[in-house]
């Protein structure tokens, strides 16, 4: 058990003063508004070409090209991860795992998710730890919180979120609409453990009353609703248009010749990279309702991959963390879960000779003998890797004015 210090109590304490004063005071909001077109954005022709479509759990839910749905969000009550260090964790209930994905409810998303608003002192933003220039990801090792504090992990990319099957680097949650919430009721994050204060607070404004009545035909604000809504534009991010995916009508005659070395290797017996970032998404063959080798709940998409023998941080079990897409990888540096490897080089480098020998090693990585595999790739071979790597790049999300902060 974990002592509790006088600086963590005084961190309670605060924040439990400011939320006792934000309950009780009537909110004016002198902040920034969004600055909206006219005519609303379109979300719901976003398509993924036929290469993917079969990757993606989202495309045979059909969440993506139903014009003129409105998102249902249907309260049920959701098992939500109780994290110890909340000091109001009380259940909330949430809509559907996948959002059916409208304009207006994208909007109000992408509202929602730039707006400082959804934290205690107004300072942070979703955005703030996940930058549209660089994937939805974070260039920092560790994100600042709205108090100033670090947080624990690297901040993962948010691509294509709402059609994987486990979420956060410990596979917590297994649907976007409790991946919204997390990060803004967490102590460190954005501290906004009380709902009910943030649905006050926005509704205090003059314009989120008139987004929630666009997006679900009344103006009341509900954690349901923010939560769909946050889950509908998490979900509208899909990375699908990359070098590689230009490359698979072609037979990759796009592709240089150290590329298609990069590519080779990737997918051979030797490096083994595709056995763990599968599929067309480049991420965990974990369907559980499938063979998929990282498909049972016990695993939940995640692997101990050797980044030391004995793990600081325990993941989702000893020292598993989830298995990550490779979409956009070059431009989502530092990478692991810390945040440890500040290049796609120091990675190749761990993966071809630095897998550490942990008691619970992923089955892949053990030689013929017991030890830790080596891959033994040349200067050539790795920088190849990385060229290929670098194919998975999507810069037109990182430049799609729907993605883009509204209150700029």
């Amino acid at each position: 058990m974990k002592k509790i210090t006088l600086l963590s109590l005084l961190t309670i304490g605060l924040l439990i003063g400011l939320t006792a004063c934000y309950e009780e005071m009537e909110f004016e909001d002198a902040l920034a508004e969004p600055n909206l077109p006219e005519e609303v954005m379109d979300y719901t022709s976003l398509q993924m070409p036929e290469h993917m479509k079969n990757t993606f759990l989202g495309f045979s839910n059909n969440i993506f090209g139903q014009p003129g749905v409105k998102p249902n969000p249907g309260l049920i009550n959701s098992p939500n991860f109780i994290d110890p260090n909340f000091i109001n964790n009380t259940n909330i209930t949430l809509g559907p795992a996948n959002p059916v994905v409208s304009n207006h409810g994208a909007t109000l998303g992408r509202v929602l998710f730039y707006d400082t608003r959804l934290s205690i002192n107004n300072s942070i933003s979703c955005a703030s730890c996940h930058k549209q220039e660089l994937a939805f990801s974070d260039n920092a090792q560790f994100s600042k919180g709205f108090g100033g504090k670090m947080t624990p992990r690297n901040s993962m990319a948010i691509i294509n979120s709402g059609l994987n099957h486990n979420l956060f680097w410990d596979s917590r949650v297994h649907s976007v609409t409790q991946l919204a919430l997390e990060p803004v009721r967490n102590h460190i994050e954005m501290g906004m453990e009380s709902m009910e204060v943030l649905e006050k607070k926005l509704a205090a404004t003059n314009f989120y009353p008139e987004l929630f009545a666009k997006a679900y035909g009344k103006s009341t604000i509900t954690s349901a609703t923010i939560a769909d809504a946050m889950a509908q534009f998490v979900c509208s991010i899909i990375s699908s248009n990359s070098k590689f995916d230009k490359g698979v009508a072609s037979n990759f005659s796009n592709f240089t010749e150290l590329e298609k070395m990069g590519r080779a290797l990737f997918f051979s017996s030797k490096a083994k990279c595709s056995e763990c970032h599968a599929g067309s998404n480049f991420s965990a063959p974990d369907n559980p309702h499938s063979n998929d080798p990282y498909g049972s709940p016990e695993i939940g998409g995640t692997a101990v991959i050797g980044l030391e023998i004995l793990a600081k941080d325990k993941g989702k079990n000893n020292g598993s963390f989830r298995i990550p897409s490779l979409r956009n990888v070059g431009l989502t540096a530092p990478y692991m879960h810390d945040g440890r490897f500040a290049s796609l080089d120091q990675v190749i480098d761990h993966y071809n000779s630095g897998i550490q020998a942990h008691p619970d090693l992923d089955p892949k990585f053990i030689d013929k003998d017991g030890k830790p595999l080596k891959m033994n790739l040349n200067a050539i071979e790795k920088k190849a890797l990385v060229a290929f790597l670098k194919t998975l790049t999507d810069e037109s999300i990182t430049k799609d004015p729907r993605y883009a902060n509204p209150f700029n």
